[in-house]
């Protein structure tokens, strides 16, 4: 599997990369997509402290321990669980910040993180605190690097500007291209993206006809006219699902979730496919722009 390089940092990460949130509680299971998806060259492994209140952490070092050397390992941090109710709150307070890390680290079973990121981010947070915060963590050996998992550019582009981050994981993909309104100011702050929501809660795979509906202000009947033409021209959707996303060389890696390995399998399947498709711009041509101008 082909690798790119995540900002100008010394991370070389796998282009198809595994967002372990969908990952089955079960950690046999879980174990199975895991070291599965290593043996295809995956190589980059993304989690956060907010997935089943840790416990995805806690599988996710489990399965890594014995290929920590060989994998990069992310997660997140700002959205902190309250004890005894159902919900979470914003915290990107330093202490809380300098808390989680201690917290993940011991869940996911490793002394350093290659990839720490916050885990969205308001218009109210303090970013410089935010920011010494994470290169306080880089200077105790606690983390590699450095990052932000934020839509709202009036979020993530100071972020970007203001500090030595390296990556944004932004929702990308042929039905919301809204993010590439921003890659060139992105990879102004040497920063890279991951996309998410990569093929569209699987509306962009070669199941689409059992998820067809309407998606991010397209209606039904135009969601399926636009996947009929992909269909026509490129053969697989899912190939050309990312295909479309790793044209563009802002994007490091496009992230991908297997709740089955059946599922990791099908994105392996396209990943290769995706290597053997042109044109992929014509897509452009179906397609409608929407921008981020309410987030504004």
């Amino acid at each position: 599997m082909k690798k790119r390089q995540l900002g100008t940092s010394d991370l070389h990460i796998s282009e198809l990369s595994l967002g372990c949130m969908s990952l089955p509680l079960n950690l046999s299971e879980a174990k199975e997509i895991i070291y599965a998806a290593i043996d295809a060259g995956i190589n980059y492994f993304d989690t956060a402290d907010l997935y089943d209140r840790g416990e995805n952490e806690k599988n996710v070092g489990i399965a890594l321990k014995k290929h920590r050397q060989h994998i990069y390992l992310a997660s997140k941090v700002g959205n902190r669980w309250e004890e005894g109710k159902d919900g979470w709150k914003w915290d990107a307070s330093p202490d809380y910040i300098n808390a989680a890390i201690r917290d993940s680290l011991r869940r996911l079973q490793t002394d350093y993180l290659d990839l720490y990121q916050l885990h969205g981010g308001t218009t109210d947070d303090n970013l410089e605190e935010v920011i010494d915060t994470f290169e306080s963590l880089k200077k105790e050996g606690l983390i590699r690097e450095y990052g932000i998992s934020s839509i709202r550019p009036n979020v993530f582009v100071p972020f970007l500007q203001k500090s030595n981050a390296v990556s944004n994981m932004m929702q990308f993909n042929i039905f919301d291209e809204r993010a590439s309104e921003f890659f060139e100011v992105i990879e102004k702050t040497d920063a890279s993206v991951v996309t998410r929501g990569s093929i569209a809660k699987g509306l962009l795979t070669n199941e689409w006809r059992q998820r067809l509906g309407s998606y991010m202000g397209y209606e039904k009947s135009t969601a399926e006219e636009i996947l009929q033409k992909i269909e026509q021209q490129y053969s697989d959707v899912h190939a050309a699902a990312l295909a479309f996303n790793l044209q563009y060389h802002t994007i490091a890696s496009t992230l991908i979730g297997a709740r089955t390995i059946t599922q990791l399998e099908q994105n392996l399947d396209a990943y290769e496919k995706a290597q053997t498709l042109h044109n992929i711009t014509d897509i452009h041509n179906w397609t409608k722009t929407e921008r981020y101008t309410e987030h504004r």
